[in-house]
C-alpha cells in the first residue's frame, strides 16, 4: 500500500505529522512517500503542482493532503497560486466524487453553534461533485462587454457546465451511499433559475428511479442553506454540485463544532483517493502548535476505509478519538470549561496512546 504524503503549507505540515504518527503506531505495513505541494513546492520548485508531486500521486493508492495557501502568494499569477495544486491533482487524477460527513460527536454537542437538542446525533453526508461546474467550466475570463447594461465596460465571467455522464456518476455515488446509511438522499440545485440545475434534477431524478429503496427529494440552495440551521437532522445525503456543495459542506462543519473536526475524502472510479480536513491553511496559527489535528487523522481513517480496504483499522482510529474526547482532550478550537487544553502534538499523542 502507497501512501503519497503531500502536507503542504500553514499548518499542513503539524497536521500531516500528527496523522502519519497514528497511521504507524497501527503496524500496518505502508509505504509512505512525502513531497512538496502549494506554496512550498512554489518555493522549491516554481510551481505548486510538481511534475515529480503529480508522478507520485498518480502512482499512489491513496493520497494524504494537508492544505494549502498563505496569503504572500496572493499576487502571484491565478496558474502559480497554491490553491491550483488541490485543483490539479483533482482533474489529472480523475477525482470526481467528493465525501464530507458532518457528524456532532456527544462530547462536542455544546461547542456547536446551534443548541444541543440540535445536533445531538447529527451525522450528515454531503457528497459533491468535484469536477465540473463553474470551477472547471470553459469558456473563462475577461473581455470588453458586448452587451449588457453596460456594453464596451470591462467585464470577467465563467461558465457553469455539466454533462449527463457527470451528474449521473455522482448520483449513483449518493444513492449507493444512502443504501448504507438511513436511505435519503437530498438533491440541492437551483433549479428554478439556472438551466444548469433543472438539468442536473431532471437527472437525479431518472437515477433515483434506479434506487426505489431510497426516499429523494429536491431543494433549492438557498432553502437547504437555511434548514442545515433549522433541522440539521432531517438530512441524510446529501449530493449536489461543485460551487454549492463547496459553500454547504463548509457551513456543515460549524454544526459540529469545529471545523477542525471534518475530514474528507475525494476519490476516483478505481477508489484512489486523495483525503485531506475539510479546513484550511490557517497561516495565522502556522508553528504555534495550537491546530486541531482531528480532522487530518479522521481523514486518514478514511482513507484506509475507502481506498486500502482496512476497514478494522479505520474503525480503531475513529473509536480511538472518540476516546480521547471523552476524556475531556481537547485543542483550543474546541475547547471550553471544564476540559483540558492541549496542542497539536499532545492531541496526536493521545490518539496514539488511545489506540492500544
Amino acid at each position: 500500500m502507497k501512501i503519497a504524503v503531500l502536507p503542504g503549507d500553514g499548518i499542513g505540515t503539524e497536521i500531516i505529522a500528527e496523522a502519519v504518527k497514528v497511521l504507524k503506531a497501527l503496524d500496518l505495513k505502508f509505504e509512505m512517500e512525502t513531497a512538496p505541494v502549494g506554496g512550498a513546492a512554489y518555493e522549491a520548485a516554481g510551481h505548486p503542482l510538481p511534475e515529480s508531486t503529480l508522478k507520485l500521486a498518480k502512482e499512489a493508492d491513496a493520497i494524504l493532503f494537508g492544505a494549502v495557501g498563505d496569503w504572500k502568494y496572493d499576487k502571484l499569477e491565478r496558474a502559480l497560486r497554491p490553491e491550483q495544486a488541490i485543483l490539479g491533482l483533482r482533474k489529472h487524477l480523475g477525482l470526481f466524487a467528493n465525501f464530507r460527513p458532518a457528524i456532532c460527536y456527544e462530547q462536542l454537542t455544546h461547542a456547536s453553534s446551534l443548541k444541543p437538542e440540535l445536533v445531538s446525533g447529527l451525522d450528515i453526508l454531503i457528497v459533491r461533485e468535484l469536477t465540473g461546474d463553474i470551477y472547471f467550466g470553459q469558456p473563462r475570463g475577461k473581455r470588453t462587454a458586448t452587451d449588457g447594461a453596460f456594453p464596451g465596460a470591462e467585464e470577467a465571467f465563467d461558465t457553469m457546465r455539466y454533462t449527463r455522464p457527470e451528474i449521473e456518476r455522482i448520483a449513483h455515488v449518493a444513492f449507493q451511499a444512502a443504501r448504507k446509511r438511513n436511505k435519503k438522499v437530498t438533491s440541492v440545485d437551483k433549479a428554478n433559475v439556472l438551466e444548469t440545475f433543472q438539468f442536473w434534477k431532471d437527472i437525479v431524478t431518472e437515477v433515483g428511479q434506479q434506487y426505489p429503496d431510497v426516499k429523494l427529494d429536491h431543494m433549492y440552495v438557498d432553502n437547504a442553506a437555511m434548514q442545515l440551521v433549522k433541522a440539521p437532522k432531517s438530512f441524510d445525503v446529501i449530493v449536489t454540485g461543485n460551487m454549492f456543495g463547496d459553500i454547504l459542506s463548509d457551513e456543515a462543519s460549524m454544526l459540529t463544532g469545529s471545523i477542525g473536526m471534518l475530514p474528507s475524502a475525494s476519490l476516483n472510479s478505481k477508489n484512489q483517493g486523495l483525503y485531506e480536513p475539510s479546513h484550511g491553511s490557517a497561516p495565522d496559527i502556522a508553528g504555534q502548535g495550537v491546530a486541531n489535528p482531528l480532522a487530518t487523522i479522521l481523514s486518514a481513517a478514511m482513507m484506509l476505509r475507502f481506498s486500502l480496504n482496512q476497514e478494522a483499522a479505520a474503525q480503531r482510529i475513529e473509536a480511538a478519538v472518540q476516546k480521547v474526547l471523552a476524556q475531556g482532550l481537547r485543542t483550543p478550537d474546541i475547547h471550553s470549561a471544564g476540559t483540558t487544553k492541549v496542542g497539536t502534538a499532545q492531541m496526536g499523542d493521545a490518539v496514539v496512546k488511545a489506540l492500544s
